[in-house]
């Protein structure tokens, strides 16, 4: 078949070209016609694409790293699927790879919460005791979005992860998990998935300020939290349920969403408050307890004259609030030096250890009861 490289002027035979002046021409055609993916060196990402797994799971594979969960199919598919794309491995970062990098992954669920923005600060000043550096991403509470950056971790060469689990992460850590990637869990946990991690005793601390909400003598307790199925949370929930049953007091849960926080919290306590009744609200985050000062203060509704309050975590906002609002105490500092030894531990000695440590929360009791 005769080939031809159409202008806007003429038709030029390449044939003619290569006898010609136009030789180059002949040369540039012989260029564009190959195939653009061979313009570009393949990468572990492509190969992973393509095999739908991780990017971690060909890393173990492509590496020939022992001990890890990976079938046989999945290997031979990986393989296949290097070959068929001509990928090279890159040798600097392959070297890099079998050296520790000392860089680690934090996967927080909301870094505009104090929180989370707190505790990330503690946990890069004890990383950086150890030589590491700390790399930092915000799930946002979004499935995909904590997937997508456990894959981009990986592909930075992070030595390990601590992570805040989300709603529906489990299949992501329980890839990493069958590849034996060092990972520990912050604040939160997944009843299905089995990792060393940090956390408080939620359900004893809520028991606690139910108990001493009862001991004031209010009529109603107003218990404000979040639809949703963290276990973390869950306890929260648990703990002040149990011992609220064991009590004659009139109790209403309001359980709000993720999304649109302030606006649900202040149309629920519009519709639930009861003025006329000696009333305590106990607000399960610091994210919720923002929402409801608000209510209260833009609503002329004086604290604790009208209602009393007690909100979760510690946060600078409840400083604005005229009244020092009564509060349960994290103890960020001791919980981000302990994920980091575990993580540590993990990095140079992986068990698959599932084992939890579980720190003490403090009631600090201020002026709002």
């Amino acid at each position: 078949m005769l080939r031809v490289l159409k202008s806007r002027e003429n038709t030029i035979n390449f044939e003619t070209a290569k006898k010609n002046d136009y030789c180059f021409l002949y040369f540039l055609w012989k260029f564009l016609s190959l195939k653009v993916k061979y313009m570009k060196r393949a990468s572990i990402k492509d190969i992973a694409r393509i095999a739908e797994v991780s990017v971690a799971t060909v890393s173990y594979v492509l590496n020939k790293k022992e001990g890890s969960r990976i079938s046989e199919a999945t290997k031979k598919k990986i393989l296949e699927v290097a070959k068929s794309i001509n990928y090279t491995p890159n040798k600097i970062a392959k070297s890099l790879k079998m050296s520790k990098s000392k860089l680690i992954g934090l996967i927080v669920a909301d870094i505009s919460n104090d929180f989370y923005s707190n505790i990330a600060r503690s946990i890069e000043d004890e990383a950086m005791k150890l030589g590491y550096t700390l790399l930092i991403g915000s799930s946002d509470e979004n499935p995909e979005k904590f997937k997508k950056l456990t894959e981009l971790f990986s592909e930075q060469q992070v030595d390990g992860m601590i992570i805040a689990p989300v709603v529906d992460s489990d299949e992501a850590i329980n890839r990493l998990i069958s590849e034996e990637y060092p990972i520990v869990t912050i604040d939160r946990y997944l009843k299905n998935v089995s990792l060393p991690g940090v956390m408080i005793n939620n359900s004893e601390i809520s028991e606690f300020i139910c108990d001493h909400l009862v001991k004031k003598g209010f009529n109603e307790i107003i218990y404000v939290g979040y639809d949703t199925k963290l276990p973390h949370l869950l306890d929260r929930q648990d703990g002040f349920d149990k011992r609220i049953a064991a009590s004659d007091i009139s109790v209403k849960r309001l359980l709000i969403g993720i999304h649109n926080i302030t606006e649900q919290v202040h149309t629920k306590l519009k519709e639930n408050l009861n003025l006329k009744k000696k009333t305590a609200i106990y607000f399960s985050s610091n994210k919720l307890g923002i929402a409801g000062l608000r209510y209260l203060n833009d609503n002329n509704i004086k604290v604790p004259k009208d209602v009393s309050v007690i909100a979760f975590d510690e946060t600078e906002a409840y400083h604005l609030f005229p009244t020092e609002v009564t509060f349960v105490q994290q103890p960020l500092i001791e919980m981000a030096k302990e994920s980091v030894k575990l993580l540590d531990s993990q990095i140079n000695n992986y068990v698959p250890d599932g084992k939890r440590v579980t720190f003490h929360a403090k009631f600090m009791e201020r002026n709002s009861v």
